[in-house]
């Protein structure tokens, strides 16, 4: 076609058609390029434990995927670009500690007014990814996935309650009749996808039947169990020794009256918690409103001895006491001298392992678009632990952007915003 147009006489028509035809051929090509990409996130300074990268870097993001990771992407491959000079870009981060089964019975956590709505508070921290902490048992579940789960932008997760009803409060928690082993693995089983282990506390007897049938459910589900401190009346030494490599230890750096805490009497980490450490128990702050102390975490850090993750205890509590959110916990052990890349693991990959899910708290290309775009902060601030005892520092964390499958559901100061 182009040899026949070449080798006949030039009329102005067909000089204006091949003029035409080539505009529109590169036209097409510009386009094809700028659409490689939905967005690219330039300069930012990358935290990626997994993968091993704690540079400045790019990233490449097409429907709801990470489509590239490189030390340059160009701006004009993508439809949109934001720039994060001087901002950390991390995964989305992971709370494995919260309650978020939110409804309208008033003094309930399951299904009531004490728990949150997962999105009010995640997104805004840079949370993508939260797990309630077995409020809901076998028998509520669906009603938690169909009115919370479902409805929610950040990834509700769950571990299930040995309870059948879950976190219904006063007798209902003490009923052994209504925890079954079976029963609850077969939930766990019914949702592999939301349901990542079973969950103890609350019970106030003596007897061992309810740490002894979450973790049989765990155990047939092969999934981890999350043992809450508020079983006063079974020692903390037994329960650990007891527990599997993988399972998770909550509420681990709280001088509460309702268990032994992890240190003795001269500051010292007791030995029976440095065996479940060696196992593989997993360590959580699970800070909550009554549950974290410096008394305990300081000195512990001095050891050597940090936390696996750091969990909130979320609820309508602790949100507005010394807990506050995500960020102010990684503040603070930032402020007590844990490093950064650290802090960034243990919030991120390291809970996502502890959770047996490898699809998140990454960034590899081809995984979904869960990002948090923090800002590190310098000045004078305070730190208030459960006890309401204060430290001081000169970093604070926040968030100023947060992505949830590629799309932007958090803008502090409007990065991706479009100018006046």
């Amino acid at each position: 076609m182009i040899k026949r147009i070449l080798h006949r006489p030039y009329t102005s028509t067909c000089v204006t058609r091949l003029v035409l035809t080539t505009c529109l051929l590169c036209i097409c090509v510009l386009t094809s390029i700028a659409q490689d990409f939905d967005l690219v996130i330039k300069k930012g300074h990358l935290i990626d434990p997994k993968n091993e990268i704690n540079r400045v870097c790019d990233i490449a993001i097409k429907d709801g995927i990470i489509a590239k990771v490189d030390r340059d992407i160009p701006s004009q491959n993508a439809q949109k670009t934001i720039y994060a000079t001087g901002l950390l870009v991390t995964p989305g981060l992971i709370d494995i500690h919260a309650h978020v089964f939110v409804g309208p019975r008033p003094g309930q956590f399951a299904g009531g007014f004490s728990s949150v709505s997962p999105d009010d508070f995640t997104l805004k921290s840079g949370v993508t990814t939260i797990v309630d902490a077995g409020t809901s048992g076998w028998r509520n579940f669906p009603e938690f996935k169909k009115n919370v789960i479902d409805r929610s932008t950040t990834r509700v997760l769950a571990f299930l309650n040995i309870s059948g009803g879950g976190m219904l409060g006063g007798p209902f928690e003490q009923d052994l009749t209504d925890m079954d082993a079976k029963l609850t693995s077969m939930t766990i089983n019914q949702f592999p996808d939301i349901i990542v282990g079973t969950k103890i506390g609350h019970y106030h007897g003596t007897d061992r039947a309810p740490f002894d049938r979450a973790l049989e459910a765990g155990i047939i589900s092969e999934v981890p169990l999350l043992l809450e401190c508020h079983l006063p009346e079974i020692p903390l030494e037994e329960l650990l020794s007891r527990m599997r490599p993988g399972d998770i230890f909550t509420h681990a750096f709280g001088q509460v009256n309702d268990r032994t805490s992890i240190l003795d009497e001269k500051g010292n980490i007791k030995s029976f918690i440095l065996k479940a450490r060696e196992k593989g128990v997993h360590f959580d702050v699970g800070h909550g409103g009554g549950s974290f102390h410096f008394s305990q975490a300081i000195p512990a850090m001095k050891k050597g001895f940090t936390p696996d993750s750091f969990g909130t205890d979320l609820h309508r509590f602790s949100m507005n006491a010394g807990m506050k959110d995500m960020l102010n916990i990684m503040s603070k052990y930032l402020n007590m001298g844990m490093e950064l890349k650290d802090i960034i693991d243990k919030a991120t990959w390291n809970s996502a392992k502890a959770l047996k899910r490898n699809d998140l708290g990454h960034l590899s290309e081809g995984t979904v678009a869960d990002l948090a775009i923090l800002k590190l902060e310098k000045g004078k601030y305070g730190f208030v632990d459960a006890g309401g005892y204060k430290i001081e520092g000169d970093q604070k964390l926040i968030a100023e952007m947060t992505l949830r499958a590629g799309r932007v559901v958090w803008d502090l100061n409007g990065l991706a915003a479009k100018k006046m």
